[in-house]
C-alpha cells in the first residue's frame, strides 16, 4: 500500500483514473477521505445499491453510486498541459506552499 504523508489530490481538483475498470476516464473529485487514502469521483466507479424502502426514502430500488477509488489509481490534471501528471511541493516567494505540475512547472492550486 502506497504510503501519504500529504495526499496529492483535493477536493474540487479534476482527476483522471490510471488503473482500474474506468481508467482513462476524468472526474471531479467531490470527497476526500484522508484516514484509508481513498477518495469519491464523479461519475466514476459507479456501483448498484439495492435498497429498503424506508423512513428517510420512501422509495427502494436500484440506485447508482459512486464507490471510493484508491489515491494511487488518480492522477491530477495539469490545467495547462491538459494531462494526468505527477504534482509536486514548492514555496512561493510570499511563503506560501503550492502544488506544482513536474511536466510543466505551472501551479496547480
Amino acid at each position: 500500500m502506497a504510503t501519504f504523508d500529504v495526499l496529492p489530490v483535493r477536493k474540487n481538483d479534476l482527476v483522471q483514473v490510471i488503473a482500474g475498470k474506468d481508467k482513462g476516464k476524468r472526474g471531479k473529485v467531490i470527497r476526500v477521505i484522508p484516514k484509508t487514502h481513498r477518495i469519491l469521483v464523479e461519475k466514476i466507479n459507479l456501483v448498484k445499491r439495492h435498497t429498503k424502502p424506508g423512513r428517510v426514502s420512501q422509495q427502494g430500488g436500484i440506485l447508482e453510486r459512486e464507490n471510493p477509488l484508491h489515491v494511487s489509481n488518480v492522477q491530477v490534471v495539469c490545467a495547462k498541459c491538459d494531462k494526468a501528471v505527477r504534482t509536486g511541493r514548492s514555496f512561493l516567494a510570499d511563503g506560501r506552499k503550492v502544488r506544482v505540475c513536474k511536466t510543466c512547472g505551472e501551479i496547480i492550486d
